[in-house]
Parts: C-alpha cells; structure tokens; sequence
C-alpha cells in the first residue's frame, strides 16, 4: 500500500526537512517487506489566497484517487502507536492501493474536505504547526512500520 502525506505549504531546507527526510527513508526500508511504501510527499500551495476552499480543492487534486483518505484533525480519534500500526495494517490487509494523510494550512483543512475523508486523526487536542505535524506524523509512520515489523524501536 503506498502512503501519501497531501499538506498545504513548502517544505524548505532546514532542522524538519532533515527529521522528515529521515523517518521517510526509513518508514521505506521497513515498510517495503511489510507491502508499505513508498511513502511520497504532495505539497500544494494556494498563491491566490483563497483559503480553505481553495486549499481543499488543490489536496482534493493531490489525493490518489480510490486512496483511504485520512485527514490530520485536532477533533479526530486520538490513537495509541500500536492502534495506529494496527489500523494501517487494516487497510492494507483489506487490499487498499494507496492511503493519504492530509495536513491544512493555517486554518485547518476544509469542513467538505473534512467530511468526505474516510478517518481523522488528532495528535491530540493541541493545534501544531503543519511542519511540525508533518515531522510528527512520519516517524509514527516509521513507528507503525516497526511495531508491524517487530522491531524493538517502540518500547511501551
């Protein structure tokens, strides 16, 4: 199953590209035995300043289509890691191509957006910044894979 992460914003060089770069290199290695991966980054930027509509609608066109579409919501399910792993492994095991991970911008992700996706999840109730959330959501990806794996890497 590959995995997408679709997030409004560029990503620049620096300190979380680095950290993002990395636990995608490495969600790759242990997820490719695991029939996950790749995982690939979709990065869309509004130049108009149309706001959430128009981010909405530039992730709606990011998205793989058939894909489980999860959105990153501080109003979504709060997971443990291994409830995280067992939930991707769900999807794959179901026979899902491609599932999508999506990041707004500063105002969140559109309520039409919000409501077609399949899941949301919440790295809790705090708001995070969409460059922080995205170095977040990588290593629990990576983590996922090697809870899935049975690598020592997630100790409880």
């Amino acid at each position: 199953m590959r995995v997408h992460i679709c997030a409004v914003g560029r990503l620049r060089a620096g300190p979380e590209k680095a950290l993002i770069d990395d636990y995608v290199t490495r969600f790759d290695r242990t997820g490719r035995a695991l029939g996950l991966g790749p995982l690939s980054l979709h990065e869309v930027e509004d130049k108009k300043g149309g706001g959430m509509s128009a981010e909405a609608a530039l992730l709606d066109r990011a998205l793989p289509k058939g894909a489980v579409v999860c959105v990153m919501d501080e109003r979504g399910s709060v997971m443990t890691s291994p409830q995280f792993a067992d939930k991707i492994a769900g999807w794959r095991d179901a026979g899902r191509g491609d599932l999508a991970f999506v990041i707004g911008g500063a105002d969140g992700i559109d309520p039409a957006l919000r409501a077609q996706a399949d899941f949301a999840l919440s790295f809790g109730q705090m708001v995070w910044p969409h460059m922080l959330a995205r170095a977040m959501l990588t290593e629990q990806l990576y983590r996922a894979a090697s809870i899935l794996a049975g690598s020592p890497y997630h100790r409880v």
